[in-house]
């Protein structure tokens, strides 16, 4: 089973961050994604920049919002994505994810699980899933 653990962070977090908090967060961070990884559990991690873009569809038009987004209270900062033989793996890893805040403040990590195509029904699209390698844990 694979699960999306997103990290989210208070916005405007960063920014007050200074370097030396920013190292010691990110060693942390390097020491847990190697150890997921030396047990064949990491599959994925990165961090992510903020004021990105969204792409809105509003009556039938695609629609571009720049970001920053006023609105919003918190952002997905990054995201590591495991794969683990039980949902309760997923959730014991994550409580060892290091707090991805450097000053120790206030952090969220929303785990989900993917799905993967054996949860589909038979289809010609899973198929064609299937056959462009896409989904199903690559």
């Amino acid at each position: 089973m694979s699960y999306l653990l997103l990290i989210m962070e208070p916005h405007g977090q960063r920014a007050g961050r200074n370097a030396e908090e920013g190292t010691r967060a990110y060693e942390s961070m390097l020491e847990f994604a190697a150890d997921l990884k030396s047990r064949g559990i990491l599959r994925a991690t990165e961090s992510l920049k903020t004021g990105g873009v969204r792409v809105a569809t509003q009556d039938g038009k695609r629609v571009r919002i720049d970001g920053p987004f006023a609105e919003t209270k918190e952002l997905v900062a990054g995201y590591t994505l495991i794969q683990t033989r039980t949902r309760d793996e997923a959730l014991e890893w994550t409580r060892r994810f290091p707090n991805p805040s450097a000053d120790g403040g206030a952090a969220e990590i929303e785990v989900r699980q993917l799905y993967e195509l054996d949860d589909f029904g038979p289809s010609e699209s899973i198929e064609r899933f299937r056959e462009i390698g896409v989904g199903n844990g690559l």
